[in-house]
């Protein structure tokens, strides 16, 4: 674990910053629990190992005294300006259980947990201006407590403060391709964006291994490994209120989010057969004709997944510089797959062709029976892959969180992909932190 943050300093990111940044504690985002919690860890020594043996003398100062030790680490006693993001580092010695507890100066205890990393990570970011005091006791096997405290004061609140949202809200149902979109109303410097990380949790049930992927110094997604598992109910917190993110610029507040997705439908296009697949949950549910696009404009081969829904809408390419391919139309059931203008569409005009030849100006052709079938199948964020074509789908043109291996995916972490959020929970073992 890195040392707390009074303690080891390193120079921020941020050009022309005269400033140094401390280093960020190896801490994850952890669930709720209130007051004071406790952990049990193995005994450094045992008792009978003290030499001399048992004396029959009267109490002396060292019987006495307990055997184990607490110590806080950060914030340093007496510690002014922290901020609110502050956590409370700690160690123990010759310790079998150990408790943490937080209070304001009204004495009311602060919610908070003890993460993976040995550190106490209050339930939401701390009061700006406000007092605290820490305590620290840890009890040894000869049942005597040692208690330590600490007492801090947060910063004042910042003037430049950085709005962190999410694409998604509370209570939706999304396909088993979604990515967790998550964004911030400033870049983040690269520096920085560790300290970030750790401070974002995901946990599914069920639990699936998945990452955080920065796909800019403003947006950070989230996937798992393979698809989400049908029915999985998702929550996701972002603990950035009052957390340092470079030059002088803070969180302004902490996110949370549950959601969930729905049965997994799954969609494959093939341009050989000029077909579309659909199965749901595994199962085979329909086999559609399709056409794609014709050789001049090519359907991008990829992965990609369902990014809006729109059951009536216009398209208009009358800027396209190539005035062949300039035209507005009314268009029924149409789903977006990339930003570049890639669609299923209800295509009447083009039934003919479809299941034989590609005809359309790069989307995904169907009959409107067919198309209005589809639209009633799918959600935001269902994956579909299309395969055979002229082109290849470029990252970036739609939510192409699913056109990268995982092990590409991976890469765009800010942290370890080992490093697991291993929190306390009062919730089911099967709701489950994943990696990252």
């Amino acid at each position: 674990m890195r040392a707390g943050r009074d303690q080891v300093t390193r120079r921020t990111s941020d050009p022309g910053s005269a400033t140094r940044r401390p280093a960020p504690f190896r801490a994850l985002a952890a669930v709720v629990l209130a007051g004071a919690l406790a952990f049990t860890a193995t005994a450094c020594t045992k008792a009978g190992e003290q030499g001399g043996g048992p004396s029959f003398q009267g109490g002396s100062e060292a019987e006495e005294k307990p055997k184990a030790s607490a110590a806080i680490t950060a914030p340093a006693a007496d510690a002014k300006d922290v901020p609110a993001s502050a956590e409370i580092a700690f160690n123990s010695k010759d310790a079998v259980e150990t408790a943490v507890e937080v209070k304001n100066a009204a004495g009311e205890a602060v919610k908070g947990a003890v993460t993976g990393a040995g550190t106490w990570l209050p339930e939401k970011a701390l009061e700006y201006g406000t007092t605290y005091t820490a305590t620290v006791t840890a009890t040894g096997d000869d049942g005597k407590p040692a208690t330590t405290t600490s007492t801090f004061t947060t910063m004042a609140k910042p003037g430049k403060q950085i709005r962190v949202t999410s694409f998604l809200g509370d209570g939706q149902t999304v396909g088993v391709g979604m990515p967790l979109i998550v964004k911030f109303s400033r870049a983040v410097p690269e520096d920085y964006r560790d300290d970030v990380q750790r401070r974002m949790t995901v946990r599914a049930t069920p639990a699936q291994e998945g990452i955080w992927h920065w796909v800019s110094p403003t947006e950070v997604r989230y996937r798992p490994k393979t698809y989400w598992k049908a029915n999985t109910k998702i929550f996701y917190k972002i603990q950035a209120g009052g957390l340092p993110m470079g030059g002088g610029w803070y969180g302004r507040s902490d996110l949370t989010v549950d959601i969930k997705t729905g049965p997994a439908v799954v969609m494959t296009v093939d341009n050989k057969t000029k077909k579309m697949t659909v199965k749901r949950d595994g199962k085979v549910i329909k086999t559609i004709p399709i056409s794609l696009g014709k050789k001049s404009t090519p359907s991008s081969s990829g992965t990609m997944v369902v990014i809006e829904k729109l059951k009536k809408t216009v398209f208009n390419t009358m800027d396209d510089p190539n005035p062949a391919n300039r035209y507005i139309t009314d268009i029924e059931y149409a789903q977006r797959l990339t930003w570049g203008g890639e669609f299923i569409h209800a295509a009447p005009w083009s039934v003919a062709s479809q299941g034989r030849t590609n005809v359309s100006h790069g989307c995904v052709n169907m009959s409107t029976a067919n198309a209005n079938w589809l639209f009633n199948q799918t959600r935001v964020g269902d994956p579909i892959q299309v395969k055979g074509t002229e082109r290849k789908l470029e990252n970036g043109n739609g939510w192409t969180d699913w056109n990268m291996s995982w092990d590409q995916y991976v890469k765009g972490s800010a942290i370890p992909a080992g490093e697991t959020a291993a929190t306390p929970s009062t919730e089911p073992t099967t709701e489950a932190t994943t990696t990252g």
